[in-house]
């Protein structure tokens, strides 16, 4: 082999070898790295169980939609480096409240905008508020961890999603003048429908994914709790309605749309108590209609699927090494939560520091980072890393960043993280300092 082969080849030569010393030296046997595997499959599977179908899947969904049918010049408008900046992070904050969506589900969310043409400002703050300016998990942070820390944690991050926005539009403001000046020699496109009924259309995908992963609440009663009993209601009522939209201006037959839905009316009728089941079949029944397409919704059903191919494997992939380090919420992966609890305790820089990057790195599903903090808290955390941990962890995680990394490169991947990072770790400095 010549030498110049030989430079070409190195590279996969090293990864072999990395792989192979990986697989020798695998420390199988040892109990604390048995339990860290078991804890990554026990994670990856729980993760499939309450996120992938209920909550992935409609967000690819959305992201598919908004490739295809929102286009570029309504996305410029409210999101694109031209738009008026108060409207632009308006829009992206508030739209991040009402969705409501973990760090990993907003993912292909923001993907859908980014790509579009929404300029980064507006697109990292919307990528920041979805997971973290959660209503119902600030109520929740208020009434288990205290009125003080759950208005430190709605202000923070509704501030937070604002400024990681400017900062990043700053610091990038080179790249986001070209891409607003490419962005006026677009034409407009043609409209195909009215905006209300793109509206409608989105609304009832929105919809069905809110209500679908609504949680259930402390209080057996109440208005959250009736919202939560007739969940499987709402959501089966957006998803007629989607049925009744792509009938009406999408140009699908009543027979197709009938077939690709009844089956799931009828496994919800079957199994009450099971109503994933109904969802899935509902879910493969709209995966077939929109693939056998051959118009706009076969590509709407082509750009959600592109979606899923990039995203999916990333994320269980990350789920899987956040498993091995850190374990599930209450179970311990190979970094002991004795560590955690030690390093946490007090006010100074390094535990601030410490509860932002480990939050940073944890996986939170919606509502989790509430007990998982009470029982910190209950082991001597201190309130300022106690805060740092709730506005670096919900909109932060292993999985999240390597799709991030993904979507909108590496140096702006970095750059992110470590603004959330060190804007939480300053706002807990400051809050432990009073409380």
């Amino acid at each position: 082999m010549s030498q110049t082969d030989w430079k070409s080849e190195w590279k996969p030569l090293l990864i072999i070898t990395l792989v192979f010393l990986g697989i020798f030296y695998l420390p199988l046997g040892i109990p604390r790295f048995d339990n860290a595997l078991m804890e990554s499959l026990h994670l990856a599977k729980w993760y499939a169980q309450e996120h992938v179908l209920t909550c992935l899947i409609p967000a690819f969904f959305i992201a598919g939609a908004i490739a295809v049918f929102v286009s570029q010049a309504s996305v410029m408008k409210y999101f694109g480096a031209k738009a008026k900046k108060v409207l632009a992070y308006s829009v992206a904050s508030v739209s991040g409240s009402i969705l409501a969506v973990c760090s990993c589900t907003v993912l292909p969310l923001f993907a859908g905008i980014y790509r579009m043409g929404a300029g980064l400002g507006p697109a990292t703050a919307f990528l920041y508020s979805g997971p973290a300016i959660n209503v119902l998990a600030i109520i929740l942070t208020a009434r288990v961890l205290g009125l003080e820390l759950g208005i430190a944690r709605a202000l923070g991050a509704i501030i937070f999603s604002v400024v990681i926005g400017l900062l990043m539009h700053f610091i990038f403001h080179r790249e986001e003048v070209e891409k607003a000046n490419a962005q006026m020699a677009m034409p407009e496109p043609d409209v195909t429908r009215p905006l209300w009924q793109n509206a409608l259309y989105f609304a009832s995908m929105i919809g069905i994914l809110v209500f679908a992963n609504w949680g259930k609440p402390e209080d057996p009663s109440g208005f959250w709790n009736l919202i939560y009993s007739s969940k499987w209601f709402i959501t089966g009522s957006f998803a007629f309605a989607l049925a009744l939209i792509l009938v009406a201006w999408f140009g699908l037959k009543w027979g197709k749309v009938a077939v690709a839905f009844i089956p799931s009316i009828f496994l919800g009728l079957a199994f009450p108590h099971e109503p994933v089941i109904a969802f899935a079949a509902g879910v493969i029944g709209l995966s077939i209609l929109t693939s056998t397409d051959k118009g706009e919704v076969g590509d709407w059903f082509s750009s959600t699927w592109g979606f899923t191919k990039q995203i999916l494997p990333l994320l269980f992939f990350g789920v899987l090494i956040a498993g091995v380090l850190l374990g599930r919420p209450g179970h311990e992966g190979l970094i002991p939560s004795e560590w955690v609890s030690s390093a946490v305790g007090g006010n100074s820089i390094l535990s601030n520091l410490f509860a932002s990057v480990a939050g940073a790195f944890m996986y939170f599903a919606t509502l989790t980072e509430v007990p998982i903090l009470q029982g910190l808290i209950g082991n001597g955390m201190g309130q300022g890393p106690a805060l740092a941990l709730l506005l670096a962890g919900p909109a932060l995680s292993l999985p999240n960043m390597l799709v991030i990394r993904i979507v909108m490169g590496t140096k702006k991947t970095i750059v992110f993280i470590s603004l959330v990072i060190l804007l939480s770790t300053i706002t807990g400095l400051i809050y432990g300092a009073f409380f």
